[in-house]
């Protein structure tokens, strides 16, 4: 069904379930404004907004993939919505628990406790500046698919996780990480 000239989200997701990339690509571009809608209303733990909008994007990209059609079923609008809203909310909480600090705070040359000391927004910029320009010296030492995945690993990011956003093997996404971790010793290193 089209309606005023263009195809509703039901008949792209079925487009795009069929192989069809540009329904894919029509649906994502159509549905941004939801993703971004949805992370501004969130904080994630050492990101920024970009990076749950990234998350949120994942969780769109599955919802095409996972929804159903169903006589008097909820649209793909509002299944999207939900999909989306859970990824971000998965995202801000993995980022939030301290079981994570390593992976978080690990490859900074900063103590991962300093979370817990109550530290004033002062303190808290100083740190978050570090964390940007150790990610500045990051790019400039990996290759950009060893940044793309390390900086991945950093915000919580599981190796399956990281293997659906990245296309790649479970093997390669593992292999950079190590080789990452071998790079960024140097940097470290007191």
């Amino acid at each position: 069904m089209v309606k005023n000239g263009k195809r509703t989200d039901e008949e792209l997701v079925r487009l795009s379930k069929s192989g069809d990339k540009q329904a894919t690509e029509e649906l994502l571009l159509r549905h941004v404004g939801l993703v971004r809608g949805c992370a501004h209303g969130f904080f994630l733990v050492g990101g920024e907004t970009e990076d749950l909008i990234q998350e949120g994007m994942i969780g769109l990209y599955h919802a095409i993939g996972d929804y159903e059609e169903r006589e008097g079923g909820r649209s793909f609008k509002n299944f999207a919505y939900l999909c989306v809203s859970r990824r971000i909310i998965d995202a801000v909480k993995t980022s939030a628990r301290k079981k994570n600090m390593p992976l978080n705070y690990g490859a900074l040359p900063i103590d991962p406790h300093l979370a817990d000391s109550g530290l004033s927004p002062e303190d808290m910029l100083i740190l978050s500046d570090d964390r940007r320009e150790f990610k500045q010296k990051m790019s400039r030492l990996l290759s950009d698919f060893e940044f793309k995945v390390t900086t991945m690993y950093m915000d919580g990011m599981s190796c399956v996780e990281i293997c659906e956003a990245t296309g790649k093997s479970a093997k390669s996404v593992d292999n950079a990480i190590q080789r990452s971790k071998r790079k960024l010793q140097e940097i470290v290193k007191p």
